[in-house]
């Protein structure tokens, strides 16, 4: 394997993650909220209950899951515009929310929910990279500990939750195949991917793009092995935070 051009800033080697730290409850108001903070990435993850679910779900006996996400205005090495102020979300934004909404509704029994919406907000207050696989995984432990919230006051019989979840983001810099990319790396990459997956290693999401040259089969095979190997390491952290699911 090549000498890598761009070494890991932080002296880690290709297979280690940053420092994963989370923060819970953060927030006084929320059911579920949480600071996960992967490295100089921070994002405040927030799970609100609403007792009503949108009208193309009333009277099915269901609940629904959805997710905001925004980035402050300074979480950026430059000042940006609050979208609100544009009158517009951007693309980018709309993407990231559904990918985390749709990833959360892949592990969640909606019909134990209740007709009931759970609302999950992702703020970026500080970027490094992997904002969106960060709040995937913060998210995830605001949402249990909301259903965490419901069952104790007796409005749902047991946890909704079917398995854990967590996303990563790995790439090939310089031709070495990484993990968890800061934003130093992530754009200079040949290949930026996200990877969405369960507790039991079963794939929700894959997201990725080669930015130069195409990529071969065995660096997607690469990607997906070193992806699990980090993905295995947040899931144990929900596990040690959040406990069984049963």
């Amino acid at each position: 394997m090549p000498i890598p051009d761009i070494a890991r800033s932080d002296n880690r080697g290709p297979g280690d993650m940053r420092l994963v730290k989370i923060t819970r409850p953060f927030t006084k108001y929320a059911e579920g909220s949480v600071l996960i903070e992967m490295g100089e990435t921070k994002v405040i993850c927030t799970a609100s209950v609403e007792e009503k679910v949108p009208p193309f779900l009333r009277d099915k006996g269901q609940g629904w899951i959805t997710a905001e996400y925004g980035m402050l205005p300074r979480s950026t090495h430059d000042r940006m515009s609050r979208e609100a102020s544009r009158g517009k979300q951007s693309g980018r934004t709309l993407e990231i929310q559904r990918l985390v909404g749709r990833a959360l509704r892949a592990v969640t029994d909606m019909h134990q929910m209740g007709e009931r919406t759970v609302w999950i907000d992702c703020d970026v207050i500080q970027a490094d990279g992997g904002t969106r696989t960060a709040s995937i995984t913060g998210s995830f432990i605001a949402l249990a500990d909301a259903f965490t919230a419901l069952k104790a006051k007796n409005r749902i019989k047991q946890c909704p939750l079917l398995d854990y979840l967590a996303a990563i983001s790995v790439g090939k810099v310089a031709g070495e195949v990484r993990l968890d990319l800061a934003y130093e790396e992530d754009s200079q990459a040949d290949v930026d991917m996200n990877l969405v997956m369960t507790g039991n290693g079963r794939m929700v999401e894959v997201q990725g793009t080669a930015e130069a040259a195409p990529f071969s089969k065995q660096d997607l095979d690469d990607f997906v092995a070193i992806g699990w190997s980090g993905i295995q390491e947040l899931i144990q952290l929900q596990k040690d935070l959040v406990g069984s699911l049963n």
